[in-house]
């Protein structure tokens, strides 16, 4: 295998481990520790949110001294010591110490995303990235089918212990790299001894930025404010308490983003629409407020279309990323995004709770349309991702 291909997997055995409970934290922490909040289940996912958004740059500065398939090697090593001792935690405020410091070493793995960048030509962006993004939905359609599975029929501490597995890969499939002399070693002597100067940023790279950075923070939000509940959702509109199908159910998202890159990769030149940014923002919303519905047949085909525009508006969002940023800036800049990301994340997990618990699942679903509609807005006028992905001297309508 060479590098590209060895770090796609890593990503997706990372994309599994995570997968394997996020869609049922309800009926675990119910099953395992009597817990039935819905206040606390989105406490718990702002939790790693947190953890995640906390410590990826403090990684990111690390892997500055220590080459980054190194740094991997020893830190998913001991995410998965950490997420095996959950398994034994007596109470449940015993299983978020453990289970929060294995997310809080466990993000490390996320370098793996801009060190792949930083060998890959910019031409390769796109293609890349959209790989990426096929093997994190495709990890999550496994790891939530197979979390389904796993709960239903071994309990919560076998899910646990799937997940140490998933790092015990990782960290395997790092030390071949570093064995086979695959790695591609990226740091100069300054770097590793602490005496290169930090990459500078000019105005106009800080302000595009943090521009981008908003609307990963408002499309994140809005994109994940119900997913926390999805599964209680389906299970109580259909009456059916089938945790496989439900898992299932929760990754239509990601079917049809395999499909979406099928589709590119067939069509030697795609409609401007495929990819077009307001059009998804829009599409992804009439997603979310079809799911709102009281027919199966509309709650599925929005999960269709939200999936289809989830895909499509990530995969510009990242590609946009690394056009406003520069090679040797890429795991920091990479590290504030992400910051962002799970900035939002952490807000609609948290915020998920006390929707639901005020207003219920429904109109939760149409909160979340509107925020992609906002960012919709806020796009069109102020920054303009898709002005920055047209051919040189087309004009833009944001800057």
């Amino acid at each position: 295998m060479n590098l590209r291909t060895t770090i796609l997997i890593m990503s997706g055995f990372g994309v599994i481990s995570d997968s394997i409970l996020i869609a049922f934290y309800p009926q675990f922490f119910e099953t395992r520790y009597g817990v039935t909040s819905p206040v606390h289940v989105g406490a718990y996912i702002a939790a790693i949110s947190i953890a995640v958004m906390c410590m990826l740059p403090v990684w990111a500065r690390v892997a500055r001294r220590i080459e980054t398939m190194h740094l991997l090697f020893y830190t998913q090593g001991v995410a998965a010591l950490f997420c095996l001792a959950s398994i034994w935690a007596p109470s449940v405020e015993s299983y978020w110490l453990l289970s929060l410091m294995m997310f809080m070493t466990k993000a490390s793995y996320l370098l793996m995303f801009p060190y792949l960048m930083r060998l890959e030509a910019p031409e390769n962006h796109s293609l890349v990235i959209g790989l990426l993004s096929v093997v994190i939905h495709i990890g999550a359609i496994f790891g939530a089918a197979v979390g389904g599975m796993a709960l239903e029929q071994y309990g919560p501490s076998f899910c646990i212990a799937l997940m140490a597995a998933g790092d015990l890969a990782q960290m395997a499939l790092c030390l071949y790299l570093i064995r086979s002399g695959k790695v591609v070693r990226v740091l100069s002597r300054e770097e590793k001894t602490g005496q290169a100067p930090v990459p500078r940023r000019s105005p106009q790279a800080l302000s595009a930025l943090l521009k981008l950075c908003l609307l990963m923070f408002l499309f994140d939000f809005s994109a994940y404010l119900v997913r926390p509940f999805f599964t209680l959702y389906w299970e109580a509109r259909t009456g059916l308490h089938e945790p496989l199908l439900t898992g299932l159910v929760f990754a239509i998202p990601g079917i049809v983003a395999l499909l979406a890159l099928l589709l590119k990769h067939l069509l030697a030149q795609p409609p401007r629409w495929v990819d077009h940014t307001l059009f998804n923002l829009l599409l992804g919303a009439s997603g979310l407020a079809l799911q709102a519905s009281e027919s199966l047949e509309l709650i599925i085909i929005g999960r269709c279309l939200y999936g289809w525009a989830l895909y499509q508006v990530i995969v510009k969002l990242e590609v946009t990323l690394f056009k406003v940023s520069t090679p040797d800036a890429y795991a920091r800049d990479f590290g504030v995004t992400n910051f962002f990301q799970n900035l939002g994340v952490l807000l609609s997990s948290f915020g998920a709770g006390f929707l639901v618990n005020l207003v219920g699942i429904p109109l939760t679903f149409v909160i979340a349309a509107a925020g992609l509609l906002l960012t919709a807005i806020i796009d069109r006028g102020w920054f303009g991702v898709d002005c920055r992905h047209a051919a040189q001297g087309e004009l833009c309508h944001a800057n």
